[in-house]
């Protein structure tokens, strides 16, 4: 296959894969900390909830952040050429940090969250995702 191609769809597909296990993290911390009375789809109320939600609310999102980007870049280093696992990996690192910086901008959450998520949940975890698929596949 085109290595050009195939690093195209090393990211696609981590993205996906990425998404996926986010979405489905967030949605498994709203049944463990249920926001109670709050449309959790609708992000105005959601928003307005969180200003008054304890740290145990941001439990999930931080692990939804920080472990969708780490099995994002896991999948994108295993399918990416040879050459540019580690970059792809990091790459899907970058498309998870633009769209943490902006929910972090969108929904108010404690400073903290803020600092702790962007700082360690997008280009560290892809990092790591990055030597967990190396021992997975093949090296680089």
């Amino acid at each position: 296959m085109n290595p050009i191609l195939k690093n195209i769809l090393a990211v696609l597909a981590g993205w996906i894969v990425g998404s996926i296990v986010n979405g489905g993290l967030v949605q498994v911390g709203y049944s463990v900390y249920p926001l109670e009375g709050v449309n959790v789809n609708d992000l105005n109320a959601l928003a307005d909830a969180l200003s008054i939600a304890g740290s145990e609310h941001f439990i999930f999102p931080y692990l939804a952040h920080a472990l969708g980007t780490l099995v994002g870049a896991m999948v994108a280093y295993l399918i990416a050429n040879d050459k540019h696992k580690k970059t792809m990996a990091l790459v899907v690192g970058a498309v998870f940090l633009i769209g943490g910086i902006a929910v972090n901008y969108l929904i108010p959450a404690p400073i903290w969250f803020k600092a702790v998520d962007i700082l360690t949940a997008y280009i560290p975890m892809a990092w790591l995702g990055s030597l967990i698929g190396s021992k997975f596949g093949k090296k680089e």
